[in-house]
C-alpha cells in the first residue's frame, strides 16, 4: 500500500451535471442503459460531404437553456462551451454551491478539457486562408475556436478565480480534467475544483477518423454499431456531450453538510512514447498499475472496469490485452461507447459519471452489440446479454487517446463514516 495515502487530502464528489446522447439526467440514462440498445442514428445531414464514408453519430439529448443564457452572456461561446457551462451550472446547483461566494473566492479552480473548440469557428479561419479575406471573423471567433474555450467560458460565466488547468488531449481530455483536479485538491492547492470535459459533434471529426479507416460504415443499420470487442465490429461512431464534476476536499464538504456522491481514490496518466495512433498495450497496463498504486490497492480490489472500448481493431485488442495483463480474466468489463458512441473530449467525464452511478446502485450495463468477442482480444469477463447485478465499492474507468495518452481513474462508493 502506498504510504502517501495516510497523509494526503481526500477528494470527494459533491455534484455532477451532464449532457449526453443517452439523456441529461441519471433517470433517463439509466433507462437507456438497461434497455441494452444504443442511440446511434444515421446523419442524413452529412450526405452532402463527398468522400465521407461514415454517416453515423449521435447528438446529445435535447435541452433548453434558461433565460440568462442570452446574446450577451453567450457571445464568446460555441456549442461546446454552452454545453460545458450549463453542465457546470447544474453541477454547482446539485452541490449546493450555485451562487455561493466560495465559487469566486479563489479556493475553487477549474480543470476542464475538449479536443478542440467549435468546428465552425475553426472553419471561419480556414475560409480566411482559402479566400484571402477576413469576412465572418470577429472578436469572439478565436475564443470559440480555441481548445480551452470550455474552461475559459466556465471561469468567466461563474467568476471563478482559482487555478485553471486546461486539458486538450483528445479522448483523455475529460479524464485528465478529473485526474488533475483530484491531484490539485489532494496536494492542498485548492479546496474544490470544477472538473470534466466536453465536445460538440461535427462532420470534421468524423472525417479525421474516416481518413484512418477507423469509422463504422454500417450506415443502414445504426442500431447494430459500434460493436466494441466484437468480432464483427467495423469501427467507431462519434457522439457529443459535456460533463462537469464538483470535487471537494473531504473536510470542506463535510463542514458545509454537502451530499457526497463518491470519492476519487486513484489516478494515473502516462504516454506511450511510441506512435501517434497505434496504441501500446504495455503502457496502457502501466497506467492502470500506477492508478492502483496511487490508490494503495491490489488488482483484486477492483470490482468493475469501465473500458475505453472504441470498437477499433487496434484499440480494442491493445486495451483488452492491457486489462488482462493487470487483472486476468476475472474482472467484469463493459464500455459505454457501445450505447452513445465516442464523445471524444467528454467521454472520460461522462463515462466516469455513469460508472459512478451504476456502482451506487449495484449494477453495470452490458456491452451493447457484443455477441461474439473477437478471439484476438484479451480473455476478459465481458458483460454480455444483460446488465449485471454487482455489489462493489471500488471501480476503475480507463481512457486512451491519440498521441499515446493513457488515463486510469479509480472511484470508491461513499458510505457514511
Amino acid at each position: 500500500m502506498s504510504t502517501s495515502t495516510t497523509t494526503r487530502r481526500r477528494v470527494v464528489i459533491t455534484g455532477v451535471g451532464a449532457f449526453s446522447p443517452l439523456g441529461n439526467d441519471w433517470t433517463t440514462v439509466r433507462s437507456q442503459l438497461l434497455s441494452g440498445r444504443n442511440v446511434i442514428r444515421r446523419m442524413h445531414e452529412w450526405e452532402i460531404y463527398e468522400g465521407l464514408s461514415t454517416q453515423l453519430a449521435c447528438n446529445v439529448a435535447p435541452f433548453e437553456l434558461p433565460a440568462h443564457y442570452n446574446r450577451k452572456t453567450m457571445r464568446s461561446m460555441g456549442r461546446v462551451a454552452v454545453m460545458a457551462t450549463r453542465a457546470t451550472e447544474i453541477a454547482l446547483a446539485s452541490a449546493g454551491l450555485l451562487g455561493a461566494p466560495f465559487v469566486k473566492s479563489g479556493q475553487m479552480g477549474i480543470s476542464y478539457g475538449s479536443s478542440a473548440g467549435t468546428p465552425s469557428a475553426i472553419g471561419d479561419f480556414g475560409r480566411m486562408i482559402a479566400e484571402k479575406n477576413t469576412e465572418g471573423i470577429n472578436a469572439n471567433t478565436y475564443i470559440k475556436m480555441m481548445s480551452h474555450t470550455a474552461a475559459v467560458n466556465i471561469g468567466v460565466f461563474f467568476g471563478a478565480t482559482g487555478r485553471m488547468i486546461t486539458t486538450s488531449s483528445a479522448c483523455t481530455s475529460g479524464s485528465q480534467g478529473l485526474g488533475y483536479a483530484y491531484e490539485t485538491i489532494q496536494s492542498g492547492k485548492q479546496l474544490a475544483m470544477l472538473a470534466g470535459g466536453a465536445e460538440e459533434l461535427d462532420a470534421i471529426q468524423a472525417a479525421v477518423f474516416d481518413t484512418l479507416f477507423a469509422t463504422s460504415t454500417k450506415n443502414d443499420t445504426p442500431e447494430l454499431t459500434p460493436r466494441p470487442f466484437d468480432a464483427a465490429r467495423d469501427g467507431l461512431v462519434l457522439g457529443e456531450g459535456a460533463c462537469t464534476f464538483v470535487l471537494e476536499e473531504l473536510g470542506h464538504a463535510q463542514a458545509r453538510g454537502a451530499q457526497i456522491l463518491g470519492e476519487i481514490i486513484g489516478f494515473a496518466t502516462n504516454s506511450d512514447g511510441t506512435h501517434v495512433t497505434h496504441p501500446n498495450s504495455a503502457t496502457m497496463a502501466q497506467a492502470m498499475r500506477m492508478a492502483l498504486d496511487d490508490a494503495g490497492l491490489a488488482p483484486g480490489d477492483i470490482g468493475y472496469v469501465n473500458a475505453h472500448g472504441t470498437a477499433t481493431e487496434q484499440g480494442d485488442i491493445a486495451e483488452s490485452h492491457a486489462t488482462h495483463a493487470v487483472f486476468g480474466s476475472s474482472v467484469p468489463v463493459s464500455t459505454l461507447k457501445s450505447y452513445m458512441g465516442h464523445t471524444l473530449g467528454a467521454c472520460g467525464a461522462l463515462e466516469a459519471w455513469m460508472t459512478l452511478e451504476m456502482m451506487r446502485e449495484g449494477w453495470f450495463a452490458q456491452n451493447a452489440n457484443l455477441t461474439e468477442p473477437d478471439p484476438r482480444c484479451g480473455a476478459l469477463d465481458y458483460i454480455m446479454g444483460q446488465a449485471r447485478q454487482l455489489d462493489t465499492d471500488i471501480v476503475m474507468s480507463n481512457n486512451f487517446a491519440f498521441g499515446g495518452v493513457n488515463t486510469s481513474l479509480i472511484f470508491k462508493r461513499w458510505r457514511e463514516q
